[in-house]
């Protein structure tokens, strides 16, 4: 212990070397100011002075972010989460609102809609080229921020507000909406609100008969889960919001089936169930994953167990494999 006494004193408080490392890059150096937040910060991390090392890093991916360096900004973000893991600190509110004040400085690019609110392709290119960026870096350090709270005491699928903060990033913020990565973050997030604000956004700007395949696919994932509560609350908040915003509900056989599905696993009517799937076969195919939910669902809520549990998940098992651990 005596020998590391001397090398722990070589190093000021972190509020020193936050304040120089703000200057450096103020000054446009971003370059340089990376490498002394990365050298610096791993020399607290050495000297298991971890909480110092948490603001430097804190301080340093806020401003790189800040200044539009959004790569150097994620570097920064990803190791503050691996502090976290090193210096073993656990999930609770205070560390999750400094994940949370990272993640809103990661930048919101405006995506053209249509190519005419550009001049030029190259410009478009390079909008499209910033956003994907954004969303991989934000995407990274909340992925790793979610599985740094799964295991050190949020649920097992990680921090439901992490979730939700992903959901709403990859959503509004990519060039290209992938409502199926968006559902599953939302899903194991803790604000349907949220989500049905998202969902009735998404009918506004969607192809026509994607409306209603979005809705469905949010309550069946929700119900694969077993978790009806929230799949009843999603649907009764989707509706107040249409209606409060003067849109028009979605009135589809598919969302026929979805409102008898929602009544019928409120009570132990297996044979109604199998009959709603038959009846309503035609309007599922539309999308094939939905019978793999369904079959889900059928052993959640019927104990109908499936015949190889292992196998036949499709698209959406494999997703749930990749992204069990955020």
């Amino acid at each position: 212990m005596s020998r590391e006494r001397p090398k722990r004193g070589t190093l000021p408080p972190a509020q020193e070397n936050i304040e120089k490392l703000e200057k450096v890059v103020e000054e446009g150096n971003y370059y340089g100011a990376q490498q002394m937040y990365k050298s610096i910060s791993a020399r607290y991390v050495s000297a298991q002075r971890y909480s110092e090392a948490l603001d430097l890093l804190q301080s340093g991916a806020c401003n790189q972010l800040k200044h539009g360096q959004v790569t150097c900004g994620a570097e920064l973000a990803a190791l503050f989460v691996d502090t976290l893991v090193k210096g073993r600190f656990p999930y609770d509110d205070e560390i999750l609102a400094r994940v949370r004040k990272i993640y809103k400085e990661f930048p919101r690019i405006p995506v053209p809609q249509q190519l005419g609110d550009l001049d030029d392709m190259q410009q478009l290119s390079e909008t499209l080229g910033a956003a994907k960026t954004c969303v991989e870096g934000c995407s990274s350090f909340l992925k790793a921020a979610l599985k740094w709270s799964a295991e050190f005491g949020a649920p097992r699928v990680g921090a439901p507000e992490i979730h939700v903060m992903l959901a709403n990033y990859i959503y509004f913020e990519s060039p290209e909406v992938d409502m199926v990565r968006v559902s599953h973050h939302f899903i194991r997030g803790n604000n349907p609100k949220e989500f049905a604000s998202t969902l009735v956004n998404f009918m506004g700007k969607c192809y026509p008969g994607e409306d209603d395949l979005a809705i469905a696919r949010a309550i069946l994932m929700y119900l694969s889960l077993g978790n009806l509560r929230d799949a009843n609350n999603l649907m009764d908040e989707i509706k107040k919001q249409v209606e409060s915003k003067q849109l028009d509900f979605p009135q589809s056989e598919l969302i026929q089936f979805i409102s008898f599905l929602l009544q019928t696993l409120l009570r132990d009517a297996l044979p109604l169930f199998n009959m709603l799937r038959a009846k309503y076969k035609s309007s599922l195919d539309r999308e094939p994953t939905f019978h793999e939910l369904l079959d889900e669902i059928a052993e959640k809520f019927y104990g109908v167990r499936r015949r190889n549990p292992l196998q036949g998940m499709g698209m959406f098992g494999e997703i749930f494999k990749m992204m069990g651990g955020e």
